[in-house]
């Protein structure tokens, strides 16, 4: 819905709000007429119930008000006496139109000064326990959250395994869309393997089905730094067109709302305005080629042929110790038609390695020729001779500038401005038409970026599905809390990199870990804690 279906649907709701409370405002010593005025009637039903105001916030934000809506139906209900499970339930199952019953038939008194605190054990369980889903749910949203590297695409920088703080404050939290959904959950429920929200991501349905309206317009608040050139970013991969991410397919047949998109980690190499090149899998922005951060490493492809060939265990070891050394952990395969080896994301300084090894006949870096076919963004029959390692030159959108349109460069754009930026863009032999309008040129609403992997021969990036909007970015990785090697082989095979805990993810120069210090600090609070509690109980 649009901004102004929501404040329409809103004053419904308060409209039957007003409606199935009035006479139990009444009884509470308020006014009739203030059970109906938006927002305030929220301020003057916290005073009834006993609640503080800040309730009210938390009843209008998204997936939070899930918990606290029902919260205040339950705590109408036994402001007026109805404080026993089945009232809590029947509160809860119809959708608070029980107060309706209160308000109309049942001869309900106010009661003043009410114990707030839960009568049982179980009672005070429940509260604890949804009220720190609350507040976790408000950091997970708008401050902080976690988030685990599963693939190698930034390997060196970040690795497979590290777990990550991702600040959203740092680009402006990103207000949720979809209103109905999980707390804390993305698209998926763990173990249950079952859709985490309320959407219908059918093709035909998409747009009418009433799931898809209750989703909420796009909405950032303010950051404090602008996405930049090489920084680190958390986003939403907006070809994320099927339920696995790794059965990627360009076809437009599955969709899913912009917020429960799969999360993916890349490096932005190309902003707003920047006209991006790719030769021989190294960037070049505006003709120049791209320096990556101190920290970052680029690693490729590369063919390794030995003198003279493993043939005893002993020659195995030797190899494998000589990968090791190299700092070689992505992997690689035999090739058995020349009894070479494909080593696969291998930075400078392990080729450099390798090559002064004395059984090492050569290390070659494999590419894909320029002109040849790479199935890469757009996929049609003008950039046919793009490919992953030769790729552009290529202009990146940005808010506010105007590109001309023409059958050559149509499919470059043609998704931003029909699925990112909501037209309908249709192409007849050479003449290009927005929203049934002839179109020469089309003035773009929002920035976008270039995303890549710095392992650039494993990495599914903008190389594939094109640009990222700005609106599908929602965080930038700050921290390192963990970091376990074999994440994904078992615990069993788990090794933990203590270098990495406790460590910022930019920054020059070596990683520093800051677990000592920070365990130093909670230690000091819990001391400080334990003799504050002492001397109070002393001196009462």
């Amino acid at each position: 819905m649009t901004w102004t279906e929501w404040f329409i649907f809103l004053l419904i709701i308060q409209l039957i709000h007003g409606l199935g409370t009035w006479k139990l405002y009444v009884k509470a010593g308020r006014k009739a007429w203030e059970a109906f005025v938006p927002v305030y009637n929220a301020v003057i039903l916290m005073k009834i119930i006993t609640r503080p105001w800040w309730w009210v916030i938390l009843m209008f934000l998204p997936i939070v008000n899930l918990i606290m809506i029902p919260a205040a139906w339950v705590e109408t209900a036994r402001a007026f006496g109805k404080d026993t499970k089945l009232d809590a339930l029947i509160c809860i199952v119809t959708l608070g139109f029980y107060l309706y019953y209160l308000n109309y038939v049942e001869d309900v008194k106010f009661i003043e000064n009410r114990q707030l605190k839960p009568k049982t054990t179980a009672g005070e369980w429940i509260t604890s326990i949804l009220f720190a889903i609350v507040a976790a749910t408000i950091v997970h949203t708008y401050f902080f959250q976690p988030f685990v590297i599963p693939s190698s695409s930034l390997e060196k920088s970040l690795l497979v395994g590290d777990f990550l703080i991702v600040s959203k404050i740092h680009y402006g939290a990103r207000g949720p869309m979809t209103t109905v959904a999980a707390p804390m959950v993305h698209d998926t429920i763990p173990k249950l393997g079952i859709k985490s929200y309320l959407f219908d991501d059918n093709f035909e349905a998409r747009k009418t089905s009433w799931k898809n309206k209750l989703q909420l317009p796009y909405f950032r608040l303010p950051g404090f730094e602008n996405v930049e050139r090489n920084d680190i970013v958390v986003f939403n991969q907006p070809a994320d067109t099927l339920l696995d991410m790794n059965d990627f397919n360009p076809d437009r047949n599955y969709y899913k709302p912009i917020d429960k998109k799969t999360n993916l980690v890349k490096r932005c190499v190309g902003v707003p305005g920047d006209t991006l090149e790719i030769r021989e899998g190294y960037v070049y922005i505006n003709g120049k080629q791209n320096v990556l951060p101190p920290r970052s490493h680029l690693q490729f492809t590369y063919k390794l042929t030995l003198k003279k060939s493993i043939s005893t265990a002993g020659e195995e070891h030797l190899f494998y110790n000589m990968l090791d050394k190299a700092d070689i952990d992505d992997g690689f395969r035999y090739n058995p038609e020349d009894g070479s080896f494909i080593i696969y994301a291998a930075s400078d300084e392990a080729v450099n390695k390798l090559r002064i090894q004395p059984n090492v006949a050569s290390v070659e870096r494999l590419t894909q020729e320029r002109g040849i076919s790479g199935n890469v963004f757009p996929r049609d029959a003008y950039h046919n001779d793009w490919n992953t390692d030769f790729f552009g030159p290529i202009w990146i959108p940005k808010a506010g500038a105007t590109v001309s349109l023409n059958p050559e460069n149509i499919a470059l754009y043609k998704r931003a401005i029909g699925e990112y930026e909501g037209n309908k863009v249709v192409t007849r032999g050479d003449q290009i038409f927005i929203n049934d309008e002839p179109a020469t040129s089309y003035t773009f609403k929002q920035d976008y970026y270039w995303m890549m992997g710095d392992n650039r021969n494993n990495s599914i990036d903008s190389r594939y599905w094109g640009f990222v909007p700005y609106n599908h970015i929602f965080g930038k990785p700050v921290f390192i809390w963990m970091s376990i090697d074999g994440l994904m082989d078992g615990m069993k095979n788990w090794k933990f990199r203590w270098d990495r805990v406790f460590t910022t993810v930019s920054g020059s120069g070596e990683r520093t870990s800051y677990l000592i210090p920070f365990l130093v600090v909670v230690l000091g609070i819990y001391g400080f804690t334990k003799w504050r509690k002492k001397k109070k109980a002393s001196t009462s």
